[in-house]
């Protein structure tokens, strides 16, 4: 149960920062926090606190309270009291304060111990308080409130001191003698409390700094815990919760009562209510609050309905479900296509058999769907750094996201999220020039641009990193791979191979690269990082035009529909989505190009022909045109002509990974990206189009 508990503490601190992150990002971009911004950023904090008291995690807990109490005063005095000078200061404290969540966070996800000394940031926290205030935060602003007497013979003299006018429905509540820790159990109350009248703008309570002050718990156990509410109706939610709250001794109703009700107005109620609201008058009084609640209740009913209608899933979960799928598609294959069947008129079975495909080809999407998520979460993580260089380097810099609604296998975006953070920081700082003076002498904007941009590609998702700096200098960056040992002093290099020197192992150094501005600082990480999930890297750039670099990441790796073709009696899987065309030709219509070799015309382009049989060297396999197939095939922006000797017939097939001693042997760089299981129990290779595109050399 703890670990469960740890699991869901975790995951609930980790999207409520980022959701903060992005919230305060926008709003620094806003030079202002909304009304709603506050509101949000005070319900995340009370969150924080709240789950942190439960865990125990006091520094948590303290540093979420003072944050909280900060944005009481902006939401009770308004975002204008903050003033525009200081707006920078409050941006940087909370940015300092979710930094401090984050890395107290990966603390315990490592297993490592919490920080212990918070005093730095809880002193920025109060400072910063006592600027928009103008005076020192008051500790107990409610007694203020209650110095009046409340009326009603059944009130203690407690709960007549501690009554609150803002709040005038109040319960008192006494936990068991003995219970322990009444000051945790008095947050916990308040905090259920809070979610059943949907807000802390609803009620209070008294003491309020029962989360943070253990000295409360003498108080509460002497004088009780004070719950104070808006409306009578609110009060009865209250009460309920109460009822039901654990170690609850005894609890009692009473309301304020001003000390001279003033002759031209009703006077509020001042009848203590023990166990049911009062009829008659005070009914009649709260005829309007109730109509109001009533609407209250159908918003929070629609709320708690779209609540429930989210659920978080272990992704261990989706796992072993997106395994058990694959065995039913590969079990539906074995049966429908078994040999026993070979020659036998079966209708029904045939007609059995077609369902039986329909719904495992729903079940497959739908759990494919499910290990889907926008890369949007990532992307925004990226707005983070460049904000934080920005400042740190002196560089104005503007991040421009494209398609961050796209989605991706959920392992997929986990993997792409520490390369394009590499990525994006050799763009701010290798990439954008130091002096702006250079960028207005070039003819571009004074502000650098990176630009941050994901799309579909049919079988493949291409992420592009694009800056519009000083691009990369072949010169430097060849003299400093001479240097290390990476290239020969005297061989002549392209453009390109220049470039992949920059994602190779050992290009990069830990001193921070001067003298031109080439990346290289975590690049071959990059590569690797990438190439793990079946993507590649590509680097396009040119001296003073900034640099591109692309990732291409396949959109899931499980389940995907292939078309089975044979070479002699071996069989291949080539996917779907990288046929273009099926075609037949004779020998008449291929053209024999001295440079290119064998080509075909297609759709008035000329493609040329890679046979899969002299490709993979194999002895058996047609040779002439007239008697196989033709696939015209593409991968990204390449295209070519695929001869293999016959058509087998669409499948759907579970993409299973080669082992990792045939991966040590290059075999990916041959066009094969792993191997699926046929119906008949033999082993199909699937093809990597693109690589076999780079290794045969064409066009």
């Amino acid at each position: 149960m703890g670990n469960d508990m740890m699991e869901a503490y975790l995951y609930e601190m980790n999207t409520l920062l980022e959701s903060l992150d992005e919230m305060v990002l926008g709003a620094e971009d806003r030079k202002t926090f909304s009304q709603e911004d506050v509101n949000e950023i005070f319900r995340i904090m009370h969150t924080i606190k709240g789950s942190s008291a439960m865990m125990e995690f006091d520094n948590l807990m303290t540093v979420a309270h003072k944050i909280e109490d900060m944005f009481f005063i902006i939401r009770d005095k308004g975002m204008e009291a903050v003033a525009e000078d200081l707006r920078p200061d409050l941006f940087d404290l909370i940015f300092k304060a979710i930094d401090f969540f984050k890395a107290e966070v990966e603390k315990l996800e490592n297993n490592e111990t919490l920080t212990e000394d918070i005093d730095s940031i809880l002193t920025n926290i109060k400072a910063f308080s006592n600027k928009i205030q103008g005076k020192p935060v008051e500790e107990e602003p409610d007694k203020e409130k209650g110095e009046s007497p409340a009326s009603g013979e059944a009130q203690s003299g407690a709960s007549a001191h501690y009554a609150s006018s803002q709040f005038p429905y109040g319960i008192q509540v006494f936990f068991d003698e003995g219970s322990g820790m009444e000051n945790l159990r008095s947050f916990m109350l308040a905090t259920s409390v809070k979610d059943a009248v949907d807000g802390e703008d609803q009620f209070d309570y008294y003491p309020e700094d029962v989360g943070t002050n253990s000295e409360t718990a003498t108080f509460i156990v002497e004088e009780g815990f004070f719950l104070r509410f808006l409306t009578p109706e609110l009060r009865e939610k209250g009460v309920a919760v109460v009822k039901e709250a654990g170690s609850v001794a005894d609890y009692q109703m009473f309301d304020y009562a001003p000390p001279e009700p003033e002759p031209e107005a009703p006077a509020p109620v001042a009848a203590v209510q023990e166990a049911a609201p009062t009829a008659g008058a005070p009914a009649a009084a709260q005829a309007a609050p109730a109509s109001q609640q009533s609407q209250q209740n159908k918003q929070q009913q629609q709320q708690n309905h779209n609540k429930e209608s989210l659920i978080s899933v272990n992704l261990s979960k989706l796992d072993e479900l997106n395994a058990v799928v694959g065995e039913i598609v590969i079990t539906e294959s074995m049966v429908t296509a078994s040999p026993d069947l070979k020659g036998l008129k079966l209708d029904n079975f045939t007609s059995a058999a077609r369902q039986l495909r329909s719904l495992t080809d729903q079940l497959q999407d739908v759990s494919m769907s499910l290990r889907m998520v926008s890369v949007s979460a990532t992307f925004q993580k990226m707005r983070r750094i460049v904000r934080d260089m920005s400042k740190k380097l002196g560089k104005k810099v503007n991040l421009v996201l494209e398609g961050e609604n796209t989605e991706i296998d959920k392992t997929i975006v986990d993997s792409i999220g520490d390369p394009l953070m590499h990525i994006v920081r050799n763009s701010m700082d290798h990439g954008i020039e130091e002096d702006v003076q250079d960028r207005i002498r070039a003819g571009k904007n004074p502000v650098g641009q990176i630009t941050l941009s994901a799309r579909h590609t049919g079988s493949e998702v291409i992420i592009e990193v694009i800056d519009d700096g000083q691009g990369a200098d072949d010169d430097a960056i060849l003299s400093k791979a001479i240097r290390q040992g990476l290239a020969v002093p005297g061989t002549e290099y392209s453009h390109k191979d220049i470039l992949n020197f920059l994602l190779m192992p050992g290009f990069s150094t830990n001193t921070e690269v001067t003298e031109y501005s080439g990346r290289g600082v975590g690049m071959d990480v990059v590569k690797s990082n990438v190439e793990s999930v079946g993507g590649t890297v590509s680097i396009a750039s040119e001296k003073g035009l900034g640099m591109t670099t692309t990732l291409k990441i396949p959109l899931t790796m499980a389940i995907m529909d292939g078309m089975e073709v044979s070479v002699g009696d071996s069989v291949f899987t080539v996917p779907i989505n990288n046929i273009r065309q099926i075609l037949r030709v004779n020998s008449g219509e291929v053209i024999h190009d001295a440079a290119q070799g064998e080509t075909l015309r297609v759709m008035d382009n000329f493609y040329s022909i890679v046979r899969a049989k002299e490709f993979y060297q194999m002895e058996q396999g047609k040779d002439e045109f007239d008697e196989g197939i033709v696939l015209w095939v593409e991968s990204g922006d390449n295209s070519f002509c695929l001869f293999v000797d016959d058509l087998i017939g669409e499948q759907q097939v579970v993409v299973k990974p080669l082992p990792d001693y045939v991966n040590d042997y290059g075999i990916r760089n041959y066009g094969l990206v792993g191997c699926t299981i046929l119906g008949n129990g033999d082993i199909s290779l699937i093809l990597d189009v693109a690589s076999i595109y780079a290794a045969s050399h064409v066009g």
